[in-house]
């Protein structure tokens, strides 16, 4: 059989090299592919007899490849279609590298029901899997004040106020689609130029609140600490600057000696929890942009746990607010405000 197992559309798993020279050392045992996707990593690391793993993802079309990974791969892969943050619950614990691949692969970014791009018409949705609500929800049925904190938290858009009026206006005459919302966007930037598309930010908010991608990472990231051995590695390829502020912080954060918090004055984590081999982010090759264009924005981050017993408090109220804009969204699991 080939080493390669075929997809749909031609896909690049972003700095796989890279991160099988962090695993090498120990390239022999369980690994837990966070991030499954279109088995990128995972097949690679299987490369080694010795090698087993355990993949979660959330998409439910991860599933038909997850079936072939298994019979290709027999007892060394098992596959369960849940988030990341329950990672928790997993029996296996003797995992030598956890890694998370927070981006999106091309067959989720074409999928027009999906409805990640501002490219497609028709309904809004951004769901990944196991969603309680979606894009054409939050855009058709939040107050004002709600959708600006949503623009302005998860897309740092400095036009959120001004989009988030355009919004409400227009959905008294009927429910906004994609493209009714690039068109309100467009509309509210009209004077400005830019160099990215003038909905990215708002997709990409959206995007963010539909899926609770900042609670995801963090109790994903603290999840993954809790199970892993001492002396093994949690590696995160991120795509944009909020995912690497968090990312950053959590291993910046347990890597040091610390007598207080600035945060929580009298919480003391004197022990450091993570090892640090790099404090920069490894980031892709000029050759590895020129065959996969939208790798450039991918930054690489990894630690090595040295200890247990380390307190989240501290992590947690660093991203208090995030987490706040995120519960807005509980608003929308009761009955009457999905359509």
């Amino acid at each position: 059989m080939s080493a390669t197992i075929n997809l749909e559309n031609k896909h690049f798993p972003v700095l796989l090299d890279e991160i099988i020279k962090i695993i090498s050392p120990r390239y022999s045992g369980t690994f837990l592919d966070c991030t499954f996707g279109q088995g990128g990593y995972s097949e690679k690391i299987l490369e080694n007899p010795n090698n087993k793993i355990i993949a979660f993802d959330r998409d439910i079309n991860a599933i038909r490849l997850s079936e072939l990974f298994k019979k290709k791969f027999e007892e060394r892969f098992k596959f369960y279609h849940k988030k990341f943050s329950e990672i928790k619950d997993l029996e296996t614990k003797n995992f030598k590298a956890i890694i998370f691949d927070l981006g999106y692969s091309t067959n989720q970014i074409f999928d027009e029901k999906k409805g990640l791009s501002f490219n497609f018409k028709g309904k809004l949705n951004m769901k990944m899997g196991l969603n309680s609500f979606s894009a054409h929800d939050v855009v058709n049925k939040l107050e004002k004040d709600e959708l600006v904190k949503i623009f302005k938290y998860f897309g740092d858009e400095k036009d959120a106020r001004k989009i988030s009026q355009l919004i409400v206006k227009k959905r008294e005459q009927n429910l906004l689609s994609t493209n009714d919302l690039v068109e309100l966007i467009n509309k509210a930037k009209k004077n400005y130029n830019y160099k990215k598309n003038k909905s990215t930010k708002i997709f990409q908010s959206l995007r963010i609140f539909v899926n609770q991608e900042v609670s995801e990472l963090i109790y994903g990231l603290i999840n993954a600490y809790r199970i892993l051995p001492i002396n093994s590695f949690i590696i995160v390829i991120t795509f944009h600057s909020l995912e690497d502020k968090i990312v950053k912080f959590f291993f910046k954060n347990y890597s040091e000696d610390k007598n207080g918090s600035r945060y929580l004055p009298g919480l003391k984590n004197k022990n450091k929890f993570f090892e640090l081999t790099k404090k920069k982010p490894i980031i892709p090759s000029y050759e590895e942009i020129k065959q996969n264009p939208p790798s450039r924005s991918a930054k690489l981050r990894y630690a090595k746990k040295i200890s247990d017993g380390a307190n989240f408090d501290e992590f947690l109220l660093k991203f208090k607010d995030l987490l706040e804009v995120e519960k807005i969204g509980n608003k929308l699991c009761q009955k009457k405000y999905l359509f």
